[in-house]
């Protein structure tokens, strides 16, 4: 699936118009620049599924599902379940968007999001061992996005944490070399609540959540990820720009102030503690 590199042409008049009211500390939304767009979360969604749940910031819309089974470990770690995230841009959710196998934007997507939960230590994987070395459970994550407008990588990780969070799976009883499923659901082993923060830079302006419009013209791009103690514990950085230090440090500031924030909309809006 092709997401497009350049999903809304900006005129140069446009442009210089976004240039010259960021410099003043506005955006054409008439946001501020830390100031993000309305975020909407709902999680059960899919009755199917171990967990789920839709999300939307402004425009941008994903939906995420939880699937866990069993399965076996890999070999340099025996004791660990498995966590993999997986992401599909649907043909609705762009006029850009072409059928076809996965974009490097669409895998992009994926493993930012992955590496944000896994580098959290989000979910214990060790407490999903069953048989150490043979058996584990893995889960996995399947995001489908209905609608681009901009900061996919937020939305789609705050889909993922609040489908995780949510989720009850079945409890497995093991007897030595025996696995006997019980009718018990528990939920998945959630140590913490990761939350990604996405900058974008447009001149010498640092702004959050950028939407489609800005992404258009912004030079370089950043996403940083902090856990429930304001650690940051993942990051990716995009486009052809760089940032200096100081915008770095400014970035590092933002994650962890703005993840504080989106986190307990997060938890308000699921429910979970």
């Amino acid at each position: 699936m092709a997401i497009g590199r350049n999903p809304i042409v900006v005129e140069h008049i446009r442009k210089t118009r976004m240039t010259e009211l960021l410099s003043k500390g506005n955006r054409l939304s008439g946001r501020g620049l830390l100031e993000y767009r309305p975020i909407k979360i709902e999680t059960g969604l899919i009755e199917k599924a171990s967990g789920s749940a839709k999300v939307s910031i402004g425009n941008s819309q994903v939906i995420a599902g939880v699937k866990v089974e069993m399965g076996t470990p890999f070999p340099d770690t025996p004791n660990q379940g498995l966590l993999v995230v997986n992401t599909e841009v649907l043909p609705i959710s762009s006029r850009y968007a072409e059928p076809g196998p996965p974009s490097e934007d669409a895998i992009e997507l994926a493993r930012v999001v992955d590496r944000g939960i896994r580098e959290s230590k989000m979910i214990d994987l060790q407490k999903l061992c069953l048989i150490p070395g043979k058996k584990v459970l893995a889960v996995f994550i399947d995001v489908s996005v209905l609608d681009i407008d901009g900061n996919l990588f937020d939305t789609i990780s705050y889909a993922c944490t609040a489908a995780l969070a949510t989720a009850k799976i079945v409890q497995y009883e093991v007897s030595g070399e025996e696995i006997k499923a019980s009718e018990e659901k528990i939920p998945l082993p959630v140590k913490t609540i990761p939350i990604s923060i996405t900058m974008a830079r447009i001149h010498d302006a640092l702004i959050v959540d950028p939407d489609l419009e800005e992404e258009a013209v912004m030079d370089a791009r950043l996403t940083l990820a902090t856990d429930s103690d304001g650690n940051i514990c993942a990051g990716q950085k995009g486009c052809p720009g760089g940032f200096t230090v100081e915008q770095i440090m400014q970035a590092k500031d933002i994650a962890i102030e703005k993840g504080k924030e989106n986190r307990e909309l997060l938890k308000k809006m699921t429910g979970i503690a």
